[in-house]
């Protein structure tokens, strides 16, 4: 149950439903991630134009490494709705529900490459501990891995975005659909 008032989509009017029916055509279906927004719907618009700039814009990270990023953060954070939602949009690319899981409980024991473990090391350094980021510990690695300052600029953009949903998500009580993530175009 969410901490805060939900309008649903049979209850929705006016800009809110035109809002909620544009994110069903575009996203397959809609998410509580987007229906915890309902007293405000332009945050909503707000919140998916910065979700698919960051998330499906052109950039050297795939969106397996977009994801990637966005489950260990959301490990971190413990946010259990995030890593389901976004695990299941990072299966979409692995297709291994094992691979998946062991991914989860621990990163670098999944046999990822060096370039992919630096990604992973960087949102979880960012996410625990970001006031302690200096550039030996942070850029250096993934610049070391052939990161651009663009990608560097992406993988930043992914674990902030994801830090700043796990927190809506945690704090008004999103709580995980039946659908459990499936069924979204990703």
């Amino acid at each position: 149950m969410s901490r805060i008032k939900v309008i649903s989509y049979e209850e929705s009017q006016g800009r809110l439903k035109e809002v909620y029916d544009d994110l069903i055509k575009s996203r397959g279906m809609l998410a509580d991630v987007h229906m915890i927004q309902s007293l405000r719907p332009e945050s909503i618009v707000k919140h998916m134009d910065l979700y698919m700039e960051i998330m499906f814009s052109r950039s050297e990270l795939s969106r397996a490494d977009r994801e990637m990023i966005a489950v260990v953060v959301s490990v971190a954070n413990k946010c259990d709705y995030c890593q389901t939602h976004h695990g299941e949009a990072l299966n979409n690319y692995w297709k291994d529900k094992k691979k998946l899981e062991e991914f989860k409980a621990g990163y670098s024991k999944v046999g990822l490459a060096e370039k992919q473990i630096a990604l992973c090391d960087y949102a979880s350094k960012m996410t625990l501990h970001p006031g302690e980021a200096v550039e030996k510990d942070v850029v250096a690695p993934l610049k070391k891995n052939g990161y651009s300052d663009e990608a560097i600029l992406d993988a930043s953009l992914v674990v902030s975005y994801f830090n700043f949903v796990n927190r809506m998500v945690l704090g008004l009580g999103v709580h995980l659909e039946n659908h459990a993530g499936a069924g979204f175009k990703y």
